[in-house]
């Protein structure tokens, strides 16, 4: 499977860009939670250890003279053992992604994680010349939802394995962190949806500009094939919740026909919901 690409898609007058920061595998079963295997290996075929593909989806906002950076990826702060075990594959690295269409880490205004997950939030820091960890993007303010932080800095034995301190505690250090209670404006024209489902504080990222809309799905849906409403993921800590914005968010992407971004389709990073039939089922077409 040849690497991830770069790709660029406007909205309105922004510029959204795939930056991505690799791929990597995970359990199949886990992934698509109660759709039987029969089911769901027909679109996303495992390997011998019944891991699919899954991209590092990372994506990078400029809208006039801003840039902000979606959920840099896993980052390199791995060792070999965590690398084979999660199937990763890289490069490239956000840094790479982000370096290739001449965006060096200094220039990034905000990074919003929608979640601290090691998978999204760990480019959050890479490792200094003395081992220690600290902010890949030194200017950058990093915007998380406090639910998100709480849970995050206090986790129980069924989320911590989800959270490296490491990925986000060298934010707070640095002063770089900016906390948000529920849907919140970041920027003109850039706003973050709690909606809570996979993790306590999970978040979107919207974007407006010129009379379109761009929304950052994250793990509400991870891949195309989780906009079906039964297709939710057993990593969920809220599945019930998840179920529920999604049936409230995806059927407003199809009526506003918004562009959306997927964190974790290795092969349809962009794509708008359509409806489908008297039961309104959710339907995507790539872009």
């Amino acid at each position: 499977m040849e690497a991830p690409r770069v790709r660029t898609v406007r909205c309105g007058d922004a510029k959204i860009t795939l930056v991505p920061d690799g791929r990597f595998r995970l359990d199949g079963g886990a992934m698509f939670g109660i759709v039987p295997r029969v089911v769901w290996e027909k679109r996303a075929p495992p390997d011998a250890s019944h891991r699919i593909t899954l991209g590092l989806n990372a994506m990078l906002v400029e809208t006039g003279e801003l840039r902000v950076l979606i959920d840099p990826g896993l980052g390199r702060r791995y060792d070999a053992t965590f690398g084979e075990r999660f199937g990763v594959e890289q490069p490239p690295s956000v840094l790479d992604s982000l370096r290739s269409v001449g965006v060096e880490p200094e220039t990034i205004d905000f990074v919003v994680d929608t979640h601290l997950h090691w998978d999204h939030a760990g480019a959050n820091t890479s490792v200094a010349g003395d081992g220690l960890a600290t902010p890949a993007f030194r200017q950058a303010t990093y915007v998380v939802q406090r639910r998100e932080w709480k849970a995050a800095t206090h986790p129980h034995e069924r989320n911590q394995a989800s959270y490296r301190p490491d990925d986000f505690l060298p934010v707070e250090t640095a002063g770089q962190l900016r906390l948000v209670d529920g849907d919140a404006v970041v920027a003109p024209g850039v706003s973050v949806l709690a909606v809570g489902g996979h993790s306590d504080g999970m978040q979107l990222l919207r974007v407006d500009s010129g009379g379109a809309t761009f929304v950052f799905l994250a793990d509400l849906v991870p891949t195309r094939h989780h906009a079906e409403y039964p297709w939710v993921m057993g990593y969920d800590l809220y599945p019930v919740e998840t179920l529920t914005q999604k049936k409230r968010l995806l059927p407003m992407a199809a009526d506003e026909d918004w562009l959306v971004g997927f964190a974790h389709d290795p092969d349809v990073p962009f794509a708008r919901i359509r409806l489908e039939g008297d039961r309104r089922r959710p339907v995507v077409e790539p872009v």
